[in-house]
């Protein structure tokens, strides 16, 4: 008997139960949480808000986000004692199906660059996008308009069309008492994220 390969499966809907319990109210705990530091860590501490549109410009309530990166240094965590010591963690998973208005939160420190201010590249978030109905999940970048002459060194974002940067472009949001960005990511359609292919 000759075996064929299965058909493709998509990477959903099992985030809530799999990957981010607590947000849904299971008992066990999360490997991961909305908050990539804790409060006591060194930094800008900022919110992030998002929520994920389909191509129809409809709010997608079960999407799962994961976010990494750098520390307000510019470093990533190196070992268990490193989290510990500074409460930087590095890394989020956040689904979009326990907020009202499915909104992604997220809480962290305006991320440094690699080599200080003078690195190669623009304070910036790695963001992954997993929903149903995809078969592989999505890497995007999320930078900041507040710093407009970082990004127009940064070598990715120089890669992306001039037209088409703005949807890498968190925007920071006034008059809300603490320092919170909106990102918002639209899978297909007008304003279309930049996806990179990794």
């Amino acid at each position: 008997m000759t075996l064929k390969q299965t058909p493709s499966q998509t990477v959903g809907p099992y985030f809530a139960y799999g990957l981010c319990p607590e947000q849904y109210n299971f008992d066990f705990k999360s490997l991961f949480t909305p908050a990539l530091v804790d409060h006591a860590t060194p930094g800008e501490h900022i919110t992030i808000v998002g929520q994920v549109f389909d191509g129809d410009g409809k709010v997608i309530g079960d999407a799962m986000i994961e976010l990494s990166q750098r520390d307000a240094a510019g470093n990533y965590p190196k070992s268990q004692a490193d989290i510990e010591r500074t409460g930087f963690r590095g890394f989020a998973r956040v689904g979009t199906g326990t907020d009202p208005e499915k909104r992604f939160i997220v809480q962290t420190v305006k991320p440094g660059t690699a080599g200080g201010n003078d690195g190669g590249d623009a304070p910036h978030l790695n963001v992954i996008v997993l929903m149903r109905g995809m078969l592989l999940h999505t890497f995007t970048r999320l930078y900041f308009e507040d710093e407009a002459e970082a990004n127009q060194k940064d070598a990715v974002l120089a890669s992306v069309p001039a037209d088409r940067r703005h949807t890498l472009i968190a925007r920071r949001e006034a008059g809300t008492g603490s320092t919170v960005y909106r990102f918002d990511i639209h899978m297909q359609g007008e304003n279309e994220t930049v996806f990179f292919d990794l």
